[in-house]
């Protein structure tokens, strides 16, 4: 008898998120998988019980594993699956840089927190017309670092994101360096592309201006 997985956590939704992080619809999801798109569509809303053969299927056909859909690593951090044997790491040019993060997300931002010490926290950022946006709390230290800088002279802050994909065993990162200034309400962007996950009164909206733009990405084999 086939043994059954059930979904410790919400297996549909990280199908969902899966397959739409790859650009697939469920109809070429349930191609790439042999399953009928109805049957994708379903695991997606409902908490469905799935044989092993099914769920290796899936974890295939979106690049990922088996634990990962079911949330085995979920409070594991990224970069612990096994290294690629050759690895191949290739510098990318600023434009492919600035494709790679501008759909947006979660990156890290780094700056000189208190009494000069390095400080970095992730935000939920934008990218709009070639710079970068995040709302940060007012009177925080981000908030304070910025609103100390000469108005001739704005901060200067590294900006980092990345992309690990541990089946593959490969992944991106690009670091972003420029002068951040806080917006006032009325510069502020009117788009709502930017909520963060943590709650909390983050009204103050930054910008970077990317001024040096790099980038890495390393392919498995």
């Amino acid at each position: 008898m086939a043994q059954e997985h059930g979904s410790p956590g919400d297996l549909g939704r990280r199908i969902a998120y899966h397959r739409k992080n790859l650009g697939l619809s469920r109809a070429e999801l349930a191609a790439r998988a042999g399953m009928a798109p109805g049957f994708i569509a379903y695991l997606e809303e409902h908490a469905t019980p799935l044989t092993e053969g099914t769920l290796l299927r899936l974890a295939a056909a979106l690049h990922t594993t088996a634990d990962e859909l079911l949330g085995g690593g979920l409070d594991r951090p990224p970069g612990q699956g096994r290294p690629p044997r050759l690895p191949e790491t290739r510098a990318l040019p600023p434009r492919e840089c600035l494709r790679l993060i501008s759909p947006g997300g979660i990156g890290r931002v780094a700056f000189g927190g208190v009494a000069g010490a390095p400080a970095v926290l992730p935000v939920n950022y934008m990218v709009r017309h070639g710079a970068i946006f995040f709302r940060t709390a007012e009177d925080g230290l981000l908030d304070r670092l910025l609103r100390a800088a000469p108005p001739d002279t704005p901060a200067e802050i590294g900006f980092e994101v990345d992309h690990i994909d541990e089946a593959e065993r490969g992944g991106w990162s690009v670091l972003v360096q420029g002068p951040a200034c806080r917006l006032t309400p009325a510069e502020s962007p009117k788009d709502p592309g930017v909520e963060p996950w943590v709650g909390g009164e983050r009204d103050v909206y930054v910008r970077v201006t990317p001024r040096q733009v790099t980038g890495r990405r390393v392919h498995g084999f």
